[in-house]
Parts: C-alpha cells; structure tokens; sequence
C-alpha cells in the first residue's frame, strides 16, 4: 500500500497515525518531493471511480491562486491530470492506493470500512 503525504500536514500526521494504530503496513512517499505522475495520477483516477476534482487540493494555496475553481470546470480530463502531475501540492493528501483501493483525504470512518 503506497501513502502518499506531506509531512508538514496536520491531516497526514492524523492519517499516518490511524494507520500505525490499525497495524496497516504502507509505503511512505513524499508527495512534494515525488509527485505523482501522469500515468499514475490517471491509473488512480480510474480505479477510484471518483469525480476528477477529488483529487485536487481544493484548499490549498496554489490551487486558489490558480483560481482552479474557475478553470477545472472547462479543462479535459487529460490537461487536469496533467497540470495535477506538475506540482505536488496541487494533489489532495493524503492519498492512498493500492492494487484495489484509492483514498483521498483522510476521513476516518471511510478508511475504518475500506482498510480493515
């Protein structure tokens, strides 16, 4: 299982801890540092059968500064995951993907279901 996060992230510091109390081994991986790719952000999506826009990081800086909200609505599929791939900050955290399951965001209750 691959735990994608940013350190300095109070949701990632929570979700991290949920895991280890859980017993659930993962693969840490920085998600500034190694931002996901492309491929990967596109493989993800499509086993997620999540909206695209889950995948943003809808309340972090960049993404309003980019003022996204006003410009994912008329970006493709292709130029979102594409300008997601750019920068890890623009990738909602945390993310967690295995070979059946992809998580954004921490929500406790959800994890609890699809991990345990």
């Amino acid at each position: 299982m691959l735990f994608l996060e940013y350190p300095k992230c109070s949701t990632c510091q929570k979700a991290k801890k949920w895991l280890d109390a859980h017993n659930i081994t993962y693969t840490d991986r920085h998600i500034v540092e190694n931002n996901p790719s492309y491929e990967e952000l596109k493989m993800w999506y499509e086993k997620s059968g999540l909206p695209l826009k889950r995948f943003f990081n809808t309340s972090g800086l960049m993404y309003k500064d980019m003022q996204l909200k006003d410009k994912l609505p008329i970006m493709s599929e292709e130029e979102q995951l594409k300008l997601l791939a750019t920068n890890g900050m623009l990738v909602k955290r945390p993310l967690i993907v295995d070979e059946s399951i992809v998580l954004t965001g921490f929500k406790e209750t959800e994890w609890a279901e699809k991990l345990q």
